[in-house]
């Protein structure tokens, strides 16, 4: 029963995968001819050049498969050490958080900085 689900199931598989393909790169190179050309005055591209853009994309942004594992993990662990701190430490920590990203100190309902 098992096999033969994964005989009706691959043909459909790759055939998604090549109309995924087809549409992605059709749809990137569409996309980049008709904005970068004229926004930056860079060179229109091909489809296969559509389809490497649409690859690098994915391997940088989206990773290799996994299902985004490493941030998963990452969240995990983050979740973990949050729960082991007492309220006070984590609030330290968010208020460092927020201070090291750019937001500054929160500030009082006098309007000026604490």
């Amino acid at each position: 029963m098992r096999k033969k689900r994964i005989l009706f199931f691959a043909p459909l598989a790759i055939i998604g995968i090549a109309i995924f393909i087809l549409i992605g790169g059709e749809l990137v190179m569409q996309l980049w001819n008709w904005l970068l050309p004229g926004l930056f005055g860079w060179r229109q591209i091909t489809f296969w050049q559509a389809v490497g853009v649409l690859a690098l994309c994915r391997i940088l942004f989206g990773g290799l498969g996994g299902r985004g594992f490493p941030r998963s993990r990452f969240r995990r662990r983050m979740a973990e050490r949050l729960e082991q701190m007492t309220p006070e430490e984590r609030e330290r920590f968010r208020q460092g958080m927020r201070s090291g990203c750019g937001f500054g100190a929160p500030t009082s309902e006098t309007g000026k900085p604490e």
